[in-house]
């Protein structure tokens, strides 16, 4: 083969090979469209197309008033594309860009520089720059006003606490994506956020969605509105007064719950410190949290009401029965100290509780089986939860008998050794209120769809009956008379308002220990002849006074007096002064041994006059003495620890203290007084102080020690101490 028949040979070996490029797209066209043409467009048609939710707008939240307490609300992100083609030109003038970030500015009150910055540092082919998020629906008509291409507003739908704290921990908060955190948001999830809804759009290669006329649709169904038990007016008057108690007794939280005793509806609950929904993130966690239903707290003397309930009905106590307390105040149980907060004398029952002699309420208790005192205390609510419509509820802590100690017992019986939610003690004394009938705690009336058509309704649940109304009806004069001047409750009496309640004071345990700080509370219910209200109020540890009685009972005495303004009921139920004129006398009340500020408030609130000898302290003595009758407008007259005239104290040498009259102080009040003069307390006894070293107008330099005499005979053991 010669040289140009190689070279032919070659090119037509090329031509066929360039040849078989079209006709193998020739080929591929005809395949494509004649033969598998449906299939192809088929499966690029599943590909193009998407589904995307639409949003169920979530329910709202109503009180009990049909008041809107939480609903949606809409809100706009502003995004700008600088790409887009304006007059047949790419991109946005500047002077429109200009114009957008100076009505941006008026309207944020960031600079304009700021959002010039964003355009200009975002990447060259960027079309989609978030300059800002969260504008209003005016602030949005503004910015459409300006007609300016580019422009990009989305709606962002978020959750709105229309009254900001109020009830912020019953009615919880939602996250970024709407769902319930905690609170009725949370326990109420599915019901409130409803089910989304579907449609159909197409995408285009760069992932661009586009919707298609005829593209199927499914709607979505928004959720369910709840109708709650929450009164606003009263949780309004909750956390006022809860709020200002705290403050004023500069405790560490504040915790109050309102509720219904027919029916168990909660009409408020409240904790101070407290958070804004609307801004879940701007407070600390504990501030979010529920103490109400999620810490469990020795109740104190609040508890007294399973042991009087327990020993009436067992039949171990009679009401005119004598309790002989130790002239110091306590006893001694299996090695153990039990004392009394003061020493009280000779008590009757009634006097029992009315003074909360915790050394009584211990025989009394230990009169009864240990098995029996424990069924009680269960039967009354106490070791379980009591299945309120909240998420975080604790059950509390109730150990069984077998597991009990030689003290538990006595100790249980005021309130130690057990462990209960706030909640459980509201639920406990509406159950007293109610004749004996405890009803399950709850927070939802009804729950509604959006045309207002009920979904579920909420029907009281009974749970038990706690005891005999015979029983219930022997004791509620024992616990109306705690809210008496002659009660531990002195402090939380309404004129012409019958109430029916109990102090509680318990120290806190903290690693394992017991401590000097307390919590003190208050429960009681009103009025008495038809109880519609439960009012608990408890304060973590107040800086002004440990007891309850002085620190939680006057905000409950606040509460009741602004809920009766409410009440048209209660309003009838009051009589007037003219109805029943006040007495010409009452009997002077006992405040030796209280600082000058309780003394003031106490009688203040009595409305009895009075004044002081010296300059302050503790009242040391009183005239007329306590129990002698007053005729109206009769001063009593105090005498206070220190009675040094101002030009003495300013005699005093700079590192020494005087030393202040201490005898007849009970022994608590002499050691505050010492300690707060920068002294130490060397004690003898207990009970009343009736000696002192130094005596009184002496010099001590601060450090040393003042020892102090009490009167006290020996310690009364009411159980033989068992061999270990």
């Amino acid at each position: 083969m010669d040289e140009r028949t190689a070279i032919l040979s070659r090119m037509f070996v090329v031509l066929g090979l360039i040849l078989l490029i079209p006709a193998a797209l020739g080929f591929q066209l005809i395949r494509i469209n004649y033969f598998e043409g449906d299939e192809l467009r088929a499966l690029w048609s599943r590909q193009a197309i998407d589904q995307i939710p639409i949003p169920a707008q979530r329910g709202n939240i109503y009180d009990a008033n049909g008041t809107l307490l939480v609903t949606n609300a809409v809100d706009y992100k502003l995004a700008f594309d600088p790409k887009v083609q304006v007059n047949g030109t790419i991109g946005v003038p500047q002077e429109q860009v200009a114009q957008l970030t100076k009505k941006l500015s008026s309207l944020t009150g960031r600079s304009a520089a700021e959002y010039q910055s964003k355009i200009r540092s975002a990447p060259p082919h960027s079309r989609y720059i978030v300059l800002e998020r969260n504008l209003s629906v005016l602030a949005k008509d503004e910015i459409n006003a300006l007609n300016i291409k580019g422009v990009i507003l989305e709606e962002n739908y978020r959750r709105k606490y229309t009254f900001g704290s109020l009830a912020a921990h019953t009615l919880g908060f939602v996250n970024h994506e709407t769902n319930g955190r905690i609170g009725l948001e949370a326990h109420y999830n599915d019901e409130l956020k409803g089910e989304d809804g579907l449609r159909q759009v197409r995408r285009d290669p760069f992932n661009r969605i586009f919707e298609y006329i005829g593209a199927p649709k499914k709607l979505p169904r928004n959720g369910y509105s709840l109708h709650t038990t929450i009164d606003a007016y009263l949780q309004a008057i909750l956390e006022d007064e809860l709020r200002s108690g705290v403050e004023q007794h500069l405790a560490r939280y504040g915790t109050g719950i309102i509720m219904d005793p027919k029916t168990g509806a909660i009409k408020a609950m409240a904790n101070y410190p407290t958070y804004d929904p609307n801004f879940p993130g701007s407070d600390d966690e504990e501030n979010r949290r529920n103490f109400a239903i999620s810490d469990m707290i020795e109740p104190g003397s609040t508890f007294k009401l399973v042991t009087a309930i327990a020993a009436v009905e067992q039949g171990v106590v009679e009401f005119d029965e004598v309790f002989e307390t130790p002239e110091d105040g306590e006893v001694v149980i299996h090695n153990l100290i039990l004392r009394d907060h003061d020493p009280l004398g000779d008590l009757n029952f009634q006097e029992v509780i009315q003074k909360s002699s915790n050394v009584a309420t211990a025989e009394i208790a230990m009169r009864m089986k240990k098995e029996t005192f424990y069924q009680y205390a269960r039967n009354m609510g106490f070791g379980s939860e009591t299945n309120v419509d909240l998420i975080g509820e604790v059950p509390g802590w109730l150990s069984k008998p077998y597991e009990w100690s030689l003290v538990t017992l006595p100790w249980m019986s005021h309130g130690y050794e057990i462990q209960t939610t706030p909640l459980q003690i509201a639920q406990a004394y509406a159950a007293f209120a109610n004749n004996g009938m405890m009803m399950r705690p709850y927070l939802v009336e009804r729950i509604e769809d959006k045309n207002g058509s009920i979904v579920k309704q909420h029907k009281p649940v009974e749970i038990r009956r706690i005891a005999k109304k015979s029983t219930l009806k022997k004791l509620l004069p024992v616990f109306e008379s705690v809210v008496t001047d002659s009660g531990t409750g002195n402090l939380s009496q309404v004129d012409g308002l019958r109430i029916a309640g109990k102090t509680g004071t318990a120290k806190k345990v903290v690693n394992g220990r017991y401590t000097n700080n307390y919590r003190g509370s208050f429960v009681g219910f009103f009025p008495v002849e038809d109880p519609q209200y439960v009012v608990f109020i408890l304060l973590d540890e107040p800086k002004t006074s440990g007891y309850g009685g002085f620190t939680a009972g006057p905000i409950f005495k606040n509460i009741a007096m602004r809920i009766a303004g409410l009440d048209d009921d209660i309003q009838r139920s009051i009589k007037s002064d003219d109805e029943f004129p006040a007495p010409q006398f009452v009997k002077a009340p006992f405040v030796t041994g209280l600082s000058k500020d309780q003394a003031k408030l106490l009688l203040s609130n009595l409305d009895v006059p009075h004044d002081f000898s010296g300059k302050t302290g503790y009242v040391t003595a009183q005239t007329p003495e306590a129990g002698s009758p007053l005729n109206k407008g009769q001063k009593i007259s105090l005498t206070l620890s220190e009675t040094y005239a101002e030009a003495d104290s300013a005699s005093v040498k700079e590192g020494y203290a005087e030393i202040p009259e201490l005898r007849g102080m009970n022994m608590r009040s002499a050691m505050a007084l010492v300690s707060k003069l920068e002294l130490n307390s060397e004690i003898i006894g207990s009970g009343t102080v009736f000696a002192q070293y130094p005596k009184a107008g002496e010099l001590l330099r601060e450090g040393y020690t003042v020892t102090l005499r009490g009167k006290a005979k020996s310690l009364e053991i009411l159980t033989q101490v068992s061999d270990r």
